[in-house]
């Protein structure tokens, strides 16, 4: 049976491609697909405390069945990326987006705020121009599209049925950021400022932890894909 393997961030260059079709035998187990390219690349069973793999757009355990058709995923860690894709909620007001243009965070707190709101939070994350003192030029993200936009919405659902909110937004920048633009931008509004502040810190928390999007660093002398770290529920390869 065929199926589809993927490739992001600091993996993608390892291997020298993004994706590519497979070939593997009936009944094989997404382990199956790991140790393919575990053996070919012995870096990416070096990174194994450190990688995940996702089956048709969620997380999966490597012992986890594979089936004609899939879409097979390689996750290194999270270091969180015209319009992109988006998914709104009108009957509940929250709203979820990947973009490649600048975030308006005055237009999306617009879009969410009440009469019933007595609080707005808006928190920026932005391009710095520099890593421990080392100058960076620009940053790149990229993501896992599908699955990005899907867990973004996860966790802002959660987020609002977890803290006493009315609306929640969460918009993420994608392809090349200069100094000082906006990477990603959640907007919370609330009756009250207190769960508005929490639930805003523990939005970009999850995000940066959860979501499948990794950032490039761009330096005068080089560039190096920024290593994060996966949530603690995350299914990590060496796992198994």
């Amino acid at each position: 049976m065929r199926v589809k393997v993927l490739f992001f961030g600091m993996l993608k260059d390892m291997v020298g491609r993004a994706e590519q079709c497979l070939d593997i035998p009936e009944g094989s187990r997404l382990e199956a697909v790991f140790d393919y390219y575990a053996e070919r690349y012995p870096r990416i069973e070096e990174l194994s405390g450190s990688i995940v793999m996702a089956r048709n757009q969620e997380f999966s355990s490597l012992s986890a069945g594979v089936s004609e058709g899939d879409e097979i995923a390689f996750l290194p860690p999270v270091s969180g990326g015209s319009g992109g894709p988006e998914i709104a909620e009108p009957e509940r007001g929250h709203y979820f987006a990947l973009t490649r243009e600048p975030i308006d965070s005055r237009a999306l707190s617009q879009r969410l705020l009440r009469g019933e709101d007595g609080a707005v939070v808006i928190f920026e994350g932005v391009v710095r121009n520099n890593t421990r003192g080392r100058p960076t030029n620009f940053l790149v993200y990229e993501c896992y599209e599908g699955m990005a936009l899907k867990m973004m919405a996860e966790i802002g659902r959660q987020l609002a049925g977890e803290f006493a909110i009315d609306r929640i937004a969460m918009v993420h920048r994608l392809g090349r950021l200069e100094i000082g633009e906006a990477s990603v931008v959640i907007v919370v509004t609330a009756p009250h400022r207190r769960p508005a502040f929490d639930a805003a810190l523990e939005g970009i928390n999850r995000l940066k932890r959860r979501v499948p999007i990794w950032k490039k660093e761009h330096f005068a002398d080089g560039e190096v894909w920024v290593e994060g770290e996966w949530d603690e529920t995350a299914p990590l390869a060496a796992g198994r």
